[in-house]
């Protein structure tokens, strides 16, 4: 796949504490109100990188328009793998947040996770906020529905009850909004092309970070944002991740989930290592199979 891509990088901000990379197709409703949300709700000062996907709807004018955003910019939906490693090139502080254009952020996010940063003192962590969802899609989720769009979004009652919900610190970091230092994601390779558009490659991410040895992958139950649920990925043309993943790993995403990170567990301290029941091996070893027959 040959990828054409623009590039602007803004005037750089002097305190940002992290570069925010935010990949958008035709999302300028939700991609504005994302924004508007990080300059408004935000503890600290941030560097705001946004990748623009096609663009058709106004999106890339709008961007340009904006004075501290830096922006890349693909004529086609090159998705978010090629995306993000755009974004990551314009990147000039340490910290990688890994944004959707469809999330809002409550306020204070930020604080609990540069907390967890200067507590630890290393680099060898993979945080991730805690999503309050309208239907929840992992067991790292909060379920409360404030909106399932922009028209119903009820921010009001939003910012009155987010700190109220029940959510505890929990294992198993994986999904957006995610932070990570600027070399671990180097010493990764970023996100993995081969899983383009996108589907399967964040739980590919923290399998490459765990092969690198990191063991804190630690989701914080302070930092919150509100998700109207994959707005993007409900139109796009899916890649077939499921089995992509097993190609290449060996086993399902999912058994990497419950055995290696125990997604949605109460944290509990850094992983210590995996075991999984014999059945759970076999059933991958049947996988492996299957996909070596279907490739032919």
């Amino acid at each position: 796949m040959t990828v054409n891509i623009e590039k602007q990088r803004a005037n750089p901000i002097a305190a940002a504490k992290f570069s925010i990379m935010i990949p958008s197709w035709n999302n300028l409703p939700y991609l504005q109100l994302c924004i508007n949300s990080i300059h408004k709700n935000s503890g600290f000062t941030h560097e705001i990188i946004v990748h623009v996907n096609e663009g058709k709807d106004g999106t890339l004018e709008w961007v340009k328009l904006q004075p501290n955003i830096s922006y890349s910019y693909s004529k086609e939906n090159i998705g978010v793998c090629y995306a993000l490693n755009s974004c990551r090139s314009l990147a000039s502080t340490d910290y990688l947040v890994y944004l959707n254009d469809d999330m809002y952020v409550c306020p204070g996010w930020d604080i609990p996770l540069a907390e967890e940063i200067e507590k630890i003192n290393h680099p060898f962590f993979f945080f991730s906020s805690t999503a309050i969802e309208p239907r929840v899609q992992s067991n790292c989720s909060i379920e409360k529905n404030y909106g399932t769009c922009l028209e119903n979004f009820n921010e009001e009652s939003l910012l009155k009850e987010y700190k109220t919900l029940p959510m505890q610190d929990w294992q198993g970091a994986t999904w957006p909004p995610n932070i990570v230092h600027k070399d671990l994601w180097d010493l990764a390779g970023g996100y993995s092309i081969e899983f383009s558009p996108g589907m399967y490659s964040d739980p590919d991410f923290s399998y490459k970070l765990w092969k690198l040895g990191v063991r804190l992958f630690k989701g914080i139950g302070r930092s919150r944002v509100y998700h109207f649920g994959s707005v993007s990925v409900k139109r796009m043309k899916k890649n077939d991740g499921y089995y992509q993943y097993i190609s290449k790993w060996g086993m399902t995403s999912g058994t990497v989930s419950k055995y290696y990170l125990r997604r949605g567990e109460p944290f509990d301290g850094p992983l210590t290592g995996q075991s999984f029941p014999f059945v759970i091996r076999l059933k991958n070893l049947f996988k492996r199979i299957w996909v070596a027959i279907k490739s032919f």
